[in-house]
């Protein structure tokens, strides 16, 4: 039994990890094969064209804000910037009970394309809930206040919503730190990007982030009151209506990190508790029926979220295995690897070793808030409504 338990949770943690991201890459592969032997038999042009200024649909940009009178200028003075006809697109701040001056800062902006909405504290949801059906345009751009897109991000964004099947598209967030040229989150994120670029080319990316996603407004379904995690529940709602959610490297907007772990971990949890919370509101996505969606939401999902459960199992149940050679061998390498977690909490390693050991922590972290997260929604203590987090600048 130990030993069936151990080979489970072994195999259930390297397939989530590990397989599947292969299996992405292989059916990438074969799909350009079929893609290249239709072409030399058709010999069309499969080039998307750039439409019309006249033919770009209308944009509202919807920024939820609590108390961000630190950037929301900043974030005003990016939006307006952007390049997209300004007789096509309007942003739209969603105030959630500010007490800090963001309202007013939002008021005094000369642009007749900017807007708000302010309304007592709610959540994040509550603001959505008023504002996406207040937007003017045929598609919503969601990001946060305190993150920056680029210029040309909107038009390839919006490009791809030609396709009538396209439900949302989601852009490339990058991570910056002002103090740290290299830290643990960035590794994980460019992991995390690539599996959503190649999830994307399949048309199911499994869950946006707030930072920078576009949608139909006329997909959109207000949420429960009590979401917790808008930007996975949003588009996961709109692929189980069979629409497509892609993913565009092109479309980028940059945010910084923050240096407070103790609060970086509570987000984490918060997270998660919204994660588990999220399966009830998308049960079409746990069945075999819904194709490649339903073995993606599974293999990215639903095993990661159980990563926690399954790294405990694995390692008590060696525990019962040691007559083996091997089993040895299986529970040192994973003795190593928490002692490497433990290290690069200490920071007392230097080099290449370091780095490895700042990502074992950032993982062990990682799944220890996974597990806070899932224990806040058992007790159902995870509230809805979010704090802004503190940056360095």
């Amino acid at each position: 039994m130990a030993e069936l338990i151990f080979w489970c949770a072994a195999v259930l943690l390297v397939h989530t990890y590990f397989l599947y991201p292969l299996a992405l890459f292989a059916m990438d592969g074969v799909a350009q094969v079929l893609h290249n032997v239709r072409y030399m038999r058709s010999g069309a042009s499969q080039r998307r064209e750039v439409p019309a200024e006249d033919a770009l649909p209308r944009v509202s940009l919807v920024v939820a804000a609590y108390n961000e009178a630190s950037c929301i200028e900043q974030k005003l003075r990016n939006s307006l910037a952007l390049d997209y006809p300004s007789g096509r697109f309007e942003v739209l701040v969603g105030s959630d009970g500010s007490t800090d001056g963001t309202d007013e800062r939002v008021l005094a902006c000369p642009d007749g394309r900017v807007r708000l909405s302010a309304a007592p504290r709610g959540g994040k949801t509550s603001v959505l809930n008023r504002c996406i059906p207040l937007a003017q345009g045929d598609i919503v751009l969601l990001s946060d206040a305190n993150t920056m897109i680029e210029p040309e991000a909107v038009r390839r964004l919006v490009r791809h919503f030609e396709d009538p099947e396209v439900g949302v598209v989601c852009g490339q967030l990058r991570l910056y730190n002002p103090t740290k040229a290299e830290y643990e989150e960035s590794t994980y994120w460019t992991y995390e990007s690539l599996i959503k670029f190649y999830e994307g080319k399949r048309g199911a990316v499994m869950g946006a982030n707030g930072g920078l996603y576009a949608i139909r407004r006329s997909l959109f379904a207000a949420l429960p009151a009590s979401t917790i995690v808008d930007d996975f529940v949003i588009p996961m709602r709109i692929l189980e209506q069979g629409y497509k959610v892609l993913y565009e490297p092109l479309a980028v907007a940059h945010e910084e990190t923050t240096e407070d772990y103790d609060k970086e971990f509570g987000r984490r949890a918060r997270i998660a508790a919204g994660n588990f919370q999220s399966l009830r509101m998308v049960p079409g996505l746990l069945s075999p029926a819904a194709g490649f969606p339903a073995f993606a939401f599974w293999s990215h999902k639903l095993l990661r979220w159980c990563a926690p459960a399954l790294m405990a199992l694995s390692f008590l149940a060696n525990l019962f295995l040691m007559d083996s050679i091997f089993y040895r061998f299986t529970l040192g390498a994973q003795v190593l690897f928490y002692t490497l977690a433990y290290l690069g909490k200490k920071e007392a390693l230097r080099g290449s070793a370091r780095r490895v050991a700042s990502v074992a922590y950032y993982f062990v972290t990682m799944n220890l808030a996974i597990a806070v997260g899932f224990w806040r929604f058992l007790r159902n203590s995870q509230r809805a409504a979010w704090d802004r987090t503190a940056r360095a600048s």
